[in-house]
């Protein structure tokens, strides 16, 4: 049986990437919000307010997690590549999907956020050099990562959670 929490697999790093697999990424980060677009297309109120699994998120509170997270995620990327090895700060992913904004907000806000911040930070990334890649932060939690991992963590985030919601559409059979 498929773990619904993990519909592409859990994330693993394989270790540095070449630079086809950096594009790759890239790539995928740049297709996100269009994605995450197509598989919200025609959804109600109601079905945005359905977990995507039990004891999950709604899909309402996905919409705006991955905005939040991509938005830590690009001020992580310029602090390493702007500071020697800086800390990053943390965040409670699961309390801000608990506030208002987050529960009540229309998924379009957190759409043209998403799109806008995704040109940017992709702009970012199509810049880096291979060097840059190797550029370390400090993550109180994980210890001394790569920008090159967290390129492939992020590569990873998008698809992970636009599956939540394209599996969830299949499973109640939404068209």
């Amino acid at each position: 049986m498929n773990d619904p929490r993990y519909p592409i697999g859990k994330f693993a790093y394989q270790g540095m990437q070449d630079d086809a697999q950096r594009l790759r990424c890239i790539k995928e980060i740049d297709q996100t919000p269009a994605r995450l677009r197509a598989a919200l297309a025609g959804l109600s109120t109601e079905q945005m307010d359905t977990p995507y699994r039990d004891g999950g998120w709604t899909v309402r509170q996905l919409v705006h997690h991955i905005p939040d997270s991509h938005l830590n995620a690009y001020v992580r990327f310029k602090l390493a590549l702007t500071e020697e090895q800086p800390t990053i700060k943390t965040y409670d992913e699961a309390r801000w999907a608990e506030m208002a904004d987050s529960k009540t907000t229309p998924p379009e806000v957190s759409l043209t956020l998403l799109e806008s911040l995704h040109r940017r930070w992709v702009k970012v990334l199509e810049s880096m050099s291979a060097q840059d890649f190797v550029r370390p932060l400090n993550h109180p939690e994980h210890g001394l990562m790569t920008l090159d991992k967290l390129l492939a963590l992020y590569a990873w985030h998008g698809p992970h959670h636009v599956a939540h919601i394209t599996s969830l559409r299949e499973r109640k059979g939404w068209k």
